[in-house]
């Protein structure tokens, strides 16, 4: 069976139009690893996405290069670009960082967001259904935009950027798939979160910092 191929991003008049021509490209690529166009070992060749895509190779090359300073391939002389391995002392480097960026963003955010979770708690519903109906996907994909939501809120665009170039979201699925963790139980732990930003919690920001903990502690028992 064929795999499903990726859509490429499109822009339609609203903030993705001004996201640099690389950044759209590195998603994309992101986007084929997810969905298992490419496999750990895999050679994914730069003029080939370049043709895909109707761009030069100088952003598929600059896209290149971030994904491998996020550790998911890796550049051989004469050889190419190939998907790395994943390991699971990376999953757990990767949640170490996120936790730090995270514990200050939602303290950054908090004020910003009091009375106004209905995002948070949309997310919370659908991880709910998809834990019901056994779809351990969709519960990352939620699971994740809940915590984007977050950090997106803390108006701090430098961590914003930061933890965009983690990879969250790909790091979360590729685990899934590749390394074969067990997902996180989502929604009461997030529930805490909400219930903290809608009293105003002090401690929110050790609490975010201890829920994203827990899935490197997970990972490790993996």
């Amino acid at each position: 069976m064929p795999v499903p191929q990726p859509a490429v991003p499109q822009g339609r008049g609203g903030p993705l139009e001004r996201v640099p021509l690389h950044e759209r490209v590195r998603r994309f690529v992101l986007e084929g690893l997810v969905a298992g166009r490419w496999e750990p070992g895999d050679r994914i060749v730069e003029r080939r996405v370049a043709l895909e895509l109707g761009v030069s190779q100088a952003p598929v090359r600059e896209a290149l290069r971030e994904l491998e300073t996020m550790e998911l391939v890796t550049s051989v002389p004469n050889k190419g670009v190939r998907v790395r391995e994943l390991t699971l002392d990376q999953l757990r480097d990767v949640y170490l960082v996120r936790a730090s960026l995270e514990r200050r963003a939602v303290m950054l955010a908090a004020p910003r967001m009091v009375g106004n979770v209905t995002v948070l708690e949309r997310h919370l519903l659908a991880m709910r259904r998809a834990a019901v109906d056994g779809d351990t996907d969709e519960q990352a994909l939620h699971g994740v935009a809940f915590h984007r939501a977050i950090v997106y809120a803390c108006g701090n665009p430098v961590l914003i950027r930061h933890w965009d170039w983690l990879g969250v979201e790909a790091w979360t699925r590729l685990s899934l798939r590749w390394l074969r963790t067990e997902l996180h139980d989502n929604a009461e732990d997030h529930e805490e979160i909400v219930a903290g930003l809608r009293r105003g919690d002090t401690h929110l920001g050790r609490l975010m910092e201890l829920h994203i903990m827990d899935y490197a502690n997970e990972s490790r028992s993996t």
